[in-house]
């Protein structure tokens, strides 16, 4: 519980998540290659030094948040120069699952611990210590790393072995951006209706908050098809019959108004296998 840990990496990510391990007992070490941000963090109480060995030296669990690959690559090369067996090192960034892989077989030699944690929620999530945290690694790091984490994460998941937490933060991304791909097309669709776009954006932050918007159907464990019998069949189908609906009117507004919705097109034709109950009949009549 009052193991030293150590960050690297103070951006507009990993500063506030190192700011929630100031208040920790067991002191926080810090590194950066900027020195004006870590100004603060000794103001604060933090050590700070110049390289990752020298953190690699003084922690007995590092969290690294930088950019990409590559600095991943470099900064664990470098604790493995000083870093003590039983250290555990955790990378925040997200990064390819063949880098965590990588990252944690040159670990092992050495008897250190690697687990690629990769977080969600945004700067104002880690601000207040409500981020998620997808942990890949073995059982014995992730409770290392629990007691830590839980001063900027309030959801911490065991994804399973090394590269199970990158490989759900993607999955998690993917559906974030491909969300926002969606959002786009919305408002050109509300924009040439006429509409003011940001009340639309008022009305769809409301209502998610409320729903829980598309997580709200990410409850079953598998995607399998779903059986007539089954206690799903009914939710979800009802779920793709009010999808079909509504997405075939917007299609038909969109055709009126002269705007292409290719989202909107393949939403119709995939809602209902998606969802494991297959297509109903608004999209079999349209295909």
């Amino acid at each position: 519980m009052s193991a030293t840990v150590g960050f690297i990496g103070l951006g507009s990510m990993g500063a506030p998540m190192a700011q929630r391990l100031l208040d920790r007992p067991g002191g926080l070490v810090v590194c950066d290659t900027r020195p004006e941000v870590l100004e603060p963090f000794v103001t604060a109480g933090a050590e700070a030094v110049d390289a990752a060995a020298e953190v690699g030296a003084r922690a007995a669990v590092i969290s690294v948040a930088v950019v990409n690959d590559a600095q991943v690559r470099a900064v664990v090369a470098e604790i493995l120069r000083t870093a003590r067996p039983g250290t555990v090192v955790a990378v925040h960034s997200t990064i390819s699952d063949e880098t965590a892989h990588a990252a944690a077989a040159e670990c092992v030699g050495a008897g250190i611990e690697f687990v690629d944690a990769p977080v969600s929620g945004g700067a104002p999530g880690a601000q207040h210590g409500k981020l998620a945290v997808m942990v890949g690694g073995s059982a014995a790091a992730f409770e290392r790393v629990r007691e830590p984490f839980g001063h900027f994460a309030d959801l911490i998941v065991h994804a399973g072995p090394v590269g199970a937490g990158t490989r759900m933060k993607l999955a998690r991304n993917l559906l974030h951006f491909v969300s926002f791909t969606a959002a786009a097309e919305a408002q050109r669709l509300a924009e040439a209706a006429g509409l003011d776009i940001t009340a639309l954006g008022a009305v769809v932050r409301h209502s998610d908050a409320v729903t829980g918007g598309p997580g709200a159907i990410m409850l079953r464990d598998t995607t399998a098809p779903v059986a007539p019998d089954d206690f799903w069949y009914s939710i979800l189908g009802h779920v793709r019959d009010l999808g079909e609906k509504d997405l075939s009117l917007a299609l038909a507004l969109g055709e009126r108004l002269g705007i292409e919705l290719p989202l909107a097109r393949m939403a119709l034709d995939a809602l209902g296998t998606g969802l494991g109950v297959g297509s109903g009949d608004i999209a079999k009549e349209r295909s």
